[in-house]
């Protein structure tokens, strides 16, 4: 029997996906994953700004943005890519779909804080115009709480 082979599709989030995307972000953040609960507010909420790339029944990476009501400023929150998919420019993809549908929504500003130590991400924002708050170095300490420092970036749409 031949191998089954899977397009990777980008697309807005569904309903449907909510268990497939608690199984991935529990795969990508084993430390610190969301609960299902926290995802379903998060779709209940922010599913216009919410992206996922499918590849047959599984997701292999997703986005996340939220928008404050005025549209002036939207936070990244959650961008993640499955570890045997990482390097091949998901990341990038996903950033651009959602950067343009903020743009198309009309945000001014989107904002984001990233792992001081994560230089393939950062490297990512950067390309994409993203520039770190402050002096490049500033590294905002225990921003999520004890020992979790934070590099804050934004980019003006």
């Amino acid at each position: 029997m031949p191998a089954v082979s899977h397009q990777l599709l980008l697309r807005a989030v569904r309903e449907d996906d909510l268990p497939e995307l608690h199984r991935l972000d529990n795969e990508v953040f084993e430390s610190s994953p969301y609960s299902y609960l926290v995802l379903r507010q998060h779709f209940d909420a922010h599913a216009d700004h919410l992206f996922v790339l499918s590849e047959g029944e599984s997701l292999r990476g997703y986005v996340l943005f939220a928008t404050s009501s005025d549209r002036s400023v939207s936070w990244g929150l959650s961008l993640a890519v499955a570890r045997d998919r990482r390097g091949g420019g998901l990341g990038r993809m996903l950033m651009n779909e959602v950067l343009d549908k903020l743009r198309e929504d009309g945000v001014q500003e989107a904002r984001l804080a990233v792992e001081p130590t994560n230089t393939a991400a950062i490297a990512l924002y950067r390309s994409l115009g993203f520039a770190p708050e402050g002096k490049d170095d500033n590294v905002r300490r225990d921003y999520f709480g004890p020992g979790e420092d934070r590099l804050l970036m934004s980019l003006k749409l």
